[in-house]
């Protein structure tokens, strides 16, 4: 979904299509286009991975469909990545009522429930339709998969939950985030499925830039 259609409410056609779009086999002379495939950033974002290891970003929201079809691709790939590439995902804030959903999988990750729960989280949303929008809906769906309420409570309001809803920030703004599903690499690369024309090419491009970045460290 494109950063602009989250202030209209819009789903993102753009990259709807792009999904629509078969995946291109990557041969061994692919090489994805500056400014085309992906954008080479102006300014290093920050990373947190050592010198010696490759950080990749994938950003995200629960909400966004398109995050939720590409979840069980980016669950294989990630199971296939070198052991110099530290994977994480950063969920956006396009807009001021995404925070609950930045607040659940950081307290997730906090009280150390986020492997078990974090495909449950989509499932909720898409298929059960729950909004989990607001803090009271977001608790009581967490009680309700057996987590500990008043632990679950205590990592969703906490000062270090804040903090990595700040940093998540200047993460997407530091990537120039567009829109989600979408990857950051290496604090020098970005890209997504409108740019690389479907998520499983974006993929291949990251894989390329993973090379680049790691060539060029």
């Amino acid at each position: 979904m494109n950063r602009r259609d989250f202030t209209g409410g819009a789903l993102a056609t753009s990259l709807a299509a792009a999904w629509a779009l078969p995946a291109q086999a990557q041969a061994p002379s692919f090489k994805p286009t500056a400014g085309k495939d992906y954008l080479a950033l102006s300014n290093r974002a920050p990373v947190e991975a050592p010198a010696d290891k490759v950080e990749v970003i994938e950003f995200f929201w629960y909400s966004c469909p398109h995050c939720n079809r590409f979840e069980p691709a980016l669950e294989e790939w990630v199971k296939k990545l070198p052991k110099d590439v530290v994977f994480k995902r950063v969920p956006v804030a396009f807009r001021a009522d995404f925070a609950p959903q930045q607040r659940l999988y950081y307290a997730l990750e906090a009280i150390g429930r986020l492997d078990d729960l974090h495909r449950k989280v989509f499932y909720a949303i898409h298929v059960e339709r729950q909004p989990l929008n607001q803090d009271e809906a977001v608790i009581a769906w967490a009680e309700k998969q057996g987590v500990d309420k008043a632990r679950f409570n205590e990592a969703y309001k906490s000062f270090n939950t804040a903090n990595k809803l700040r940093r998540a920030v200047q993460l997407q703004d530091a990537y120039r985030v567009e829109g989600v599903p979408s990857m950051g690499i290496a604090g020098r690369f970005y890209t997504d499925g409108t740019l690389a024309q479907s998520m499983d090419r974006a993929l291949q491009v990251t894989d390329h830039l993973i090379a680049e970045a790691r060539r060029t460290r």
